[in-house]
């Protein structure tokens, strides 16, 4: 497919329709939802009614957009294609947020072309906020352009990350930098959503934000958010397919050496 023939920008503008769609019947079901309906998948990893609701929601409206494109989805209600152009969607990120009434949680879609970012939408459900970017486009926040932050470095800065949950190979690792970070800068937060810190990263709330294992449909989306917003992506060794590599480090373009070379230093 010749992706040079796609109107990206007319593309962003009716995912993010599909996306507040989605979170209106996100929101429509938390009035009623019940913990009895959740379902474990893996250790501390969830699912529920209203995630595979949203997700057969969600496709069903892209494929009316792009017939052609594959699927990647976190519930697997559509099956994985070999497509080059795939949609990449995490219907509920913030599932255990969602189960215990906390408000962190957003719907994300990517639109991929093999690893390459096209579009990239986050909605974060409960304070309504939209952000939205496409490639060479420029990150907007509900039609407002937005930026990466100024701070110049680590000691100045507010990090996002998120808490190993499943994967504990690295954790002793993991807290040592955390505890460094703890004393070292101007604090962590964890507010339970990945896309929801990329998209905090791409607007300036957070200065940076790192974490490992996490899946694409996690991060697809805000990495483009980010780096249209000015900011830099890679994994934790520098290289720059943090989509599928489940290690991403995202920051403003002043930090990302100093926070590398020190995350490094920790998670050998």
């Amino acid at each position: 497919m010749d992706i040079s023939t796609l109107n990206l920008h007319e593309i962003t503008c009716d995912v993010c329709s599909v996306a507040r769609k989605a979170g209106a019947f996100i929101l429509n079901e938390r009035k009623a939802f019940s913990s009895k309906k959740v379902e474990v998948k893996g250790h501390n990893d969830f699912v529920s009614y209203v995630d595979k609701g949203a997700e057969k929601l969600i496709v069903e409206e892209l494929k009316k957009l792009l017939p052609s494109a594959g699927f990647i989805t976190e519930e697997g209600t559509e099956k994985q294609d070999d497509n080059l152009l795939k949609w990449v969607i995490d219907p509920l990120d913030g599932t255990t947020n969602f189960i215990h009434g906390m408000p962190f949680f957003a719907v994300s879609i990517a639109l991929l072309y093999d690893k390459e970012p096209l579009v990239g939408v986050v909605f974060e459900i409960n304070q309504d906020e939209m952000f939205s970017a496409w490639k060479n486009g420029g990150t907007f926040l509900n039609n407002e352009r937005i930026q990466t932050s100024d701070a110049k470095t680590v000691s100045d800065s507010l990090l996002g990350t998120g808490f190993p949950y499943y994967d504990y190979h690295k954790l002793d690792e993991y807290l040592a930098l955390f505890k460094h970070l703890m004393q070292h800068s101007h604090g962590l937060r964890r507010p339970g959503s990945a896309a929801t810190d990329l998209a905090y990263v791409a607007c300036g709330r957070f200065d940076g934000f790192y974490e490992y294992s996490l899946s694409p449909w996690d991060v697809a989306a805000g990495i483009l958010l980010v780096k249209e917003a000015g900011g830099i992506v890679t994994d934790f060794s520098g290289g720059d397919d943090a989509i599928f590599t489940k290690e991403i480090i995202a920051t403003n373009p002043h930090i990302h050496t100093e926070f590398s070379q020190l995350l490094r230093s920790f998670m050998k």
